[in-house]
């Protein structure tokens, strides 16, 4: 492997490590109690290392955020090029569902600290961000000019596999058996909308 191919992905390791830590300890701790000194000692870098990196936590939760929003972006971006029928429909909840899955994280922590994160300059932002592209997400699973009808059914969709994933996850003995619900719901709820 190259040096700068072997850097880039140095970098990249040590940003989503720190990510991760610092997600453990916003929720484990919260995010005002939490300070940048801690979160690098924790990873075992200086301070001045971490501000390469962020110049504050609210950058911290800004990123994981965009993390989120990147890869639901990256969703649509597919479900664009795809047929419009009904197994890329199952296959778009499909994705939608690993997304929040794997985010499930970061929003529990939102949750835990709404009230010092709702502060933060970029929170108003992430309500229009999300709101933008769930409504993408209905317009993709419904598709144009959709009755009023089939747009609920596929924001109910959607929000059924949010609240699956968040409110249920500590309470499900079995990951996969969690998922494999919120999806027979979600699907539940997709299917019956007509393919355009």
């Amino acid at each position: 492997m190259s040096e700068p191919a072997r850097s880039h992905r140095e970098h990249r390791d040590t940003r989503s490590r720190l990510c991760q830590l610092a997600l453990e300890l916003f929720a484990e701790q919260g995010y005002e109690k939490t300070s940048l000194r801690e979160i690098a000692e924790q990873l075992g870098v200086t301070k001045a290392a971490l501000y390469y990196y962020f110049k504050s936590k609210e950058d911290i939760v800004r990123s994981l955020v965009e993390d989120y929003f990147t890869a639901i972006d990256d969703l649509i971006a597919w479900a664009k090029d795809r047929p419009r029928d009904r197994e890329t429909r199952a296959e778009l909840v499909r994705r939608y569902l690993d997304i929040v899955a794997d985010g499930s994280e970061v929003f529990k922590m939102l949750q835990q600290n709404q009230a010092a994160v709702s502060g933060l300059a970029a929170a108003k932002e992430r309500g229009e961000l999300f709101r933008e592209r769930m409504d993408a997400l209905v317009a993709l699973l419904t598709g144009p000019d959709a009755p009023l009808a089939d747009q609920l059914r596929a924001a109910s969709c959607l929000m059924a596999i949010s609240v699956g994933c968040l409110h249920f996850r500590d309470r499900a003995d079995d990951p996969a058996q969690l998922h494999d619900a919120v999806l027979e719901v979600a699907l539940g709820l997709v299917d019956p909308i007509p393919v355009p």
